[in-house]
């Protein structure tokens, strides 16, 4: 059973297509010329608050339409981090490569002289860590989620 078809691997499997779709997004971007336009980071926010929600949906439709509320947290978080994780090592070795974008990010971000691949890609895995944490908070309250027993 592969990652992409099995139920028990589910932030696995999204992580990984969040993280296609950020990777995507960023090489369309630079293709177009627009890369060097911060503001369209907010963008990869919309990517990933979709991956979230469809992992939780698959979440319930493969346990029986059953997900309680720590489970959520869990699987959205841990679908954020694998996403985080494979788009911060793109990154890492994109700037590796392309010596003139962390010239660019030295000379026009404001933290930017602190800043060499691996801090960047770190902040970078950081940052979609916590938005994960951030969104999978928000989209439990629009997934229905078990309720508690009480005994």
């Amino acid at each position: 059973m592969s990652v992409f078809t099995n139920p028990n691997r589910i932030p696995e499997n999204y992580g990984l297509k969040i993280a296609a779709g950020l990777i995507g997004y960023f090489v369309i971007m630079k293709l177009v010329g627009l890369g060097n336009h911060v503001e369209l980071r907010l963008l990869n926010l919309l990517i990933l608050v979709g991956g979230i929600y469809l992992a939780l949906k698959k979440f319930k439709e493969t346990h029986g339409q059953h997900i309680n509320y720590f489970r959520a947290l869990v699987t959205g978080v841990a679908t954020a981090a694998v996403a985080s994780l494979v788009f911060s090592l793109f990154l890492f070795i994109y700037m590796l490569a392309d010596k003139n974008m962390m010239q660019w990010i030295i000379d026009n971000e404001p933290m930017g002289r602190y800043l060499n691949p691996y801090i960047a890609s770190f902040i970078v895995l950081l940052e979609g860590v916590f938005s994960g944490l951030l969104v999978t908070f928000i989209l439990i309250n629009y997934v229905t989620t078990d309720e508690v027993s009480r005994s």
